[in-house]
């Protein structure tokens, strides 16, 4: 885990910086800013800047500026209130901005989530740092024969290792080539005088997909539950979900309550189909239901059935 110079000059001057502000702050996650929270081999997580804390949510909710003037149990019981029922607007109020090392490929997977404001380390006007992530070898496993984009049993022994050679063999070759396409050193001049180099633009192209890049990532509360549901999640890629886990520890921090419901509402609980209400109804009657007469097809049934903890035959 690494920042440029420019970054840690950025850490200390906001540290050294006397802030005083008329604005909520959330002393949790003022413990946490500009802290970078490692993650994967050579990536990291922090938060950069916020707005709004969880009485911001009530204070939306409500339409009115009575911060401070209800219980705080009255507070919770509303932010859970509008998580179970899926009130978003009031989640929008507070924002979160993140600045990410990751792997290019988790980068492609992140970007899909089209509710944030982002802005990318461009490789057209600087050079990528010589850094890849790899795998650890508990990482490293075949493709899942029930899954199609995912993973199955873990590889081992002779496989397990010309696996891991071989990415670092790729990775560092093709950076090789890109720095001798670039034809500079790290204050821009060239190497070899003899040769003009390629753009910048051009070079990127032969870089593998686990090349780290940089990003500024800002978005509101209510989205970026959406994109914890999904990248939190147990069946998300382990590479993003590395990223995610860390972003859990930050807004526990930010927003406890707000937290607390959608951990509760959200990434502990489960959506039944009416299907699927009708045949626990039927179940809960004492009527012995199977997949065959419950109108589901085997994949719905075999999912309800590991919610209910029940064996799918």
């Amino acid at each position: 885990m690494t920042l440029t110079d420019a970054q840690a000059q950025e850490i200390e001057a906001a540290r050294a910086t006397e802030s005083r502000t008329r604005r909520p702050v959330a002393p949790g996650l003022e413990a946490l800013l500009h802290q970078a929270l490692p993650v994967l081999d050579h990536g990291f997580l922090r938060v950069v800047d916020y707005m709004g804390d969880d009485a911001a949510v009530v204070q939306a909710a409500r339409v009115s500026y009575g911060r401070g003037t209800r219980a705080a149990n009255e507070d919770r019981g509303l932010i859970r209130y509008l998580m179970r029922h899926r009130h978003s607007t009031p989640f929008e109020m507070c924002e979160i901005k993140y600045h990410v090392k990751l792997p290019i490929f988790v980068a492609r997977q992140w970007i899909r989530h089209r509710t944030a404001n982002v802005n990318e380390y461009s490789a057209r006007y600087s050079i990528l740092d010589r850094e890849f992530y790899i795998p650890a070898p508990e990482h490293l496993a075949a493709q899942s024969s029930t899954n199609r984009q995912g993973r199955g049993t873990l590889l081992e022994g002779a496989e397990a290792e010309e696996v891991l050679r071989l990415l670092r063999q790729d990775a560092m070759a093709t950076y090789d080539h890109y720095a001798w396409m670039l034809n500079e050193d790290e204050a821009g001049n060239p190497v070899d005088p003899a040769r003009s180099g390629l753009a910048r633009e051009l070079a990127r192209m032969n870089l593998t997909l686990n090349t780290y890049t940089q990003w500024y990532w800002k978005t509101d509360l209510h989205n970026l539950f959406h994109f914890l549901s999904l990248r939190a999640d147990a069946h998300a890629q382990y590479e993003i979900r590395a990223y995610a886990d860390a972003m859990l520890q930050t807004v526990q921090a930010w927003v406890p309550a707000c937290f607390e419901a959608f951990r509760d509402y959200r990434m502990g609980a489960v959506t039944l189909s009416a299907g699927m209400l009708g045949i626990v109804r039927r179940m809960l009657a004492g009527e012995a239901v199977a997949q065959e007469g419950s109108g589901l097809s085997k994949r719905e049934w075999r999912e309800l059935m590991e919610v209910l903890g029940r064996e799918a035959g």
